[in-house]
């Protein structure tokens, strides 16, 4: 009986150690090379130069605009809109000031005329003063004399301000009312984002495409009360679309749209005022090559090319999935995708509308020569 219980103990111990000795690895980790063997043809260099009109610089010293037009020109970008023309306060999670926004286009147009373009922004933090819309839409048009081109909206407005009275205020407030129409009669656009993706409304289980980005970021995670469903947020900003179809907008992020093509078509369909801005919805592109570049095609007049968190080398993987027709490369970021990607190869004339020609039309100051 000893000699059994020896045995036993012995070969429980020795199958213990085997497998204690494999490594122990998560979910977060698991992110095998491929072994598939396909034709590769990175791109670090746009085959046509692009306008990015969705970035957001915060410190434009001269010699953070030297840096950039260098970088810049490595990539073939031919023009950078900085949405932040007026700076972001972290910490006061508000904009900053009309001096400010008023330094940079000087330094802008003094050190790389016609490669860095403003757009101004609106504080909403004290709406519900006397005379807050007033003053807005008055700043407004001073910034835009002072060399803006066009209004950028944070995903703030409907998630996170509130008015004096401490009420969510939504997107289609009618005290913002005056200030897109206000827009549309200056001809400027407005790049709008709204919401975040759906799936940070839904429940954290094993079904959610984000949850390895919740996981990792728990702080993006929301609910129907916080503040608000995501339904009714969209529906917040697509009324503002229909309320005022004499300016245009640009829906940021594919309004969140990249998944559903059919539901991005019948939305372009209903809003003539809108374009779509594809940035950081690259991926929704790369795993549906075939629809996409059909979408791509029809809808060639409406889409705009931008990025948004600038990193030079997260560009190559949009040319990639734009301009080739590589099979199964990787994503520059797995929590955004569990996915690889696939190429588009959009023809010439879609990519130059995508690229420039699209912005040139609905931004002042920008002309397709300057990129021909």
């Amino acid at each position: 009986m000893r000699k059994f219980t020896f045995v036993f103990l012995l070969i429980s111990f020795i199958s213990y150690s085997q497998e204690s000795s494999e490594p122990e690895m998560g979910f977060e980790e698991y992110n095998p090379t491929s072994t598939l063997v396909v034709p590769e043809n990175p791109v670090t260099s746009a085959k046509f130069p692009f306008i990015d009109i969705h970035s957001h610089q915060w410190n434009l010293t001269k010699e953070r605009i030297a840096s950039l037009v260098k970088e810049m020109d490595d990539l073939n970008m031919g023009a950078m809109i900085n949405l932040s023309g007026r700076g972001f306060n972290r910490e006061a999670r508000d904009i900053g000031s009309q001096e400010y926004l008023a330094g940079m286009v000087r330094r802008v147009e003094g050190e790389a005329p016609k490669r860095i373009i403003v757009f101004t922004n609106v504080s909403f933090k004290n709406i519900g003063e006397d005379g807050w819309t007033e003053n807005a839409v008055k700043e407004l048009e001073e910034d835009v004399k002072a060399g803006a081109q066009g209004l950028k909206i944070y995903k703030s407005l409907g998630l996170s301000y509130k008015d004096l009275d401490g009420n969510r205020v939504a997107v289609d407030d009618p005290r913002i009312d005056p200030i897109w129409a206000k827009c549309g009669e200056l001809g400027i656009p407005v790049l709008i984002h709204s919401a975040d993706p759906a799936p940070f409304w839904q429940p954290m289980d094993s079904d959610n495409e984000r949850w390895l980005e919740l996981k990792l970021r728990p702080g993006r995670k929301r609910g129907a009360d916080n503040p608000a469903p995501f339904e009714q947020i969209i529906a917040e900003q697509h009324n503002v679309f229909k309320k005022h179809p004499k300016t245009t907008f640009i829906n940021a992020h594919m309004g969140w749209m990249g998944n559903n093509l059919d539901k991005a078509g019948a939305h372009l369909d209903m809003y003539p005022n809108v374009l779509f801005g594809i940035g950081a919805v690259i991926a929704e592109f790369g795993r549906q090559p075939k629809r996409a570049n059909a979408f791509f095609e029809k809808y060639q007049d409406r889409l705009v090319f931008g990025k948004d968190a600038y990193n030079p080398e997260e560009f190559y993987t949009y040319f990639r999935v734009l301009e080739t027709e590589d099979e199964y490369f990787p994503y520059y970021k797995k929590y955004h995708a569990f996915w690889r990607m696939y190429g588009l190869g959009l023809s010439d004339e879609v990519l130059k509308k995508l690229y420039y020609k699209n912005a040139c039309r609905i931004i002042p100051g920008l002309n397709e020569s300057h990129f021909e």
